[in-house]
């Protein structure tokens, strides 16, 4: 199990974000407590929201109102609790950081690999309009996990479970990472027709489709939605192979001696590999940034 407890200073934030994922089908309304109607989730998110805002209201100085947590078991752990007793191991866990006597609301997310739970409350008091003691939070938050490995005989070893590497909306420096992606998959050989290029992309979530006299790049929901901003192919200095000009397909495909296409298949290892890198380079990318800054910044102090 893994508790993550979000730095968010504006409730209204996460609350949104988790309604977004219930509307976006990616999450579900799961448990709520200590609310002032017997089921909230009957109305609509203005209602929930005013929950919190009317006690945020009692004290408008503090900035960090939001209590804004993750709770993360591992496929194995999730089956063994299952969802009666994970509600009710979330409202002890609430009195157990001090927040047992305010509203809050859990949702269920599914869109990772794994089924995930989002708390969202306020950290003023409802009744009192102080802010919480919030002091070793984390603390008290690895406290609890053991003492529910404990409770429920949980694997206290963190599982490296295999994931599924795709683009998503959240993903960072997307261009960077689409032109790696390009570059490892221009080198495969198997990849020799324009067909299996696109469903290589696919594994990523990843889309080309024609625009105009161009083409755009687009990271999907792995159904054909859109969720990020599309990027025109010409604006890539490494662009994907079966969509460069006439003259360089030419080229590519005098390198193909087989008339039959072989069979393609990416391994999840080579998924994990590829992914790894891509996270490598933007990393490195990121640390020669910050270089760069740090220089500009002593030349600006001299």
């Amino acid at each position: 199990m893994v508790i993550v407890i979000h730095q968010t200073k504006s409730t209204e934030n996460a609350f949104l974000y988790n309604e977004k994922k219930v509307t976006e089908k990616h999450a579900s309304f799961f448990h709520s407590l200590n609310t002032k109607a017997i089921n909230p989730f009957f109305y609509n998110n203005s209602h929930r929201l005013k929950e919190f805002t009317d006690i945020e209201k009692l004290n408008p100085r503090i900035k960090n109102k939001c209590l804004h947590i993750s709770l993360n078991p591992s496929t194995g752990d999730y089956l063994k609790l299952n969802d009666k007793t994970i509600r009710e191991e979330i409202d002890e866990f609430m009195k157990h950081m001090g927040y047992g006597n305010q509203p809050y609301y859990v949702y269920k997310h599914k869109d990772l690999e794994r089924v995930h739970f989002h708390i969202v409350s306020t950290r003023i008091d409802r009744q009192a309009g102080k802010k919480i003691k919030d002091n070793y939070e984390y603390r008290k938050a690895q406290k609890f996990i053991q003492e529910l490995e404990q409770r429920h005989q949980l694997s206290n070893k963190t599982q490296k479970e295999e994931a599924v590497f795709k683009f998503s909306a959240r993903s960072r420096n997307i261009k960077q990472s689409l032109e790696y992606l390009f570059h490892h998959l221009n080198q495969i050989d198997s990849i020799n027709s324009k067909v299996l290029y696109d469903e290589a992309l696919k594994l990523f979530n990843v889309e080309i489709r024609k625009s105009g006299r161009g083409h755009i790049v687009l990271v999907t929901d792995g159904e054909g939605k859109v969720i990020r901003y599309p990027i025109r192919l010409s604006k890539f200095k490494e662009k994907p192979s079966f969509y460069l000009k006439e003259k360089s397909i030419m080229e590519m495909q005098r390198k193909i001696t087989t008339e039959n296409e072989p069979q393609f298949d990416l391994t999840k290892k080579f998924l994990i590999e590829l992914m790894r890198q891509i996270r490598k380079k933007n990393q490195e990318m990121n640390i020669r940034k910050k270089s760069r800054l740090k220089i500009k910044k002593r030349k600006f102090k001299r």
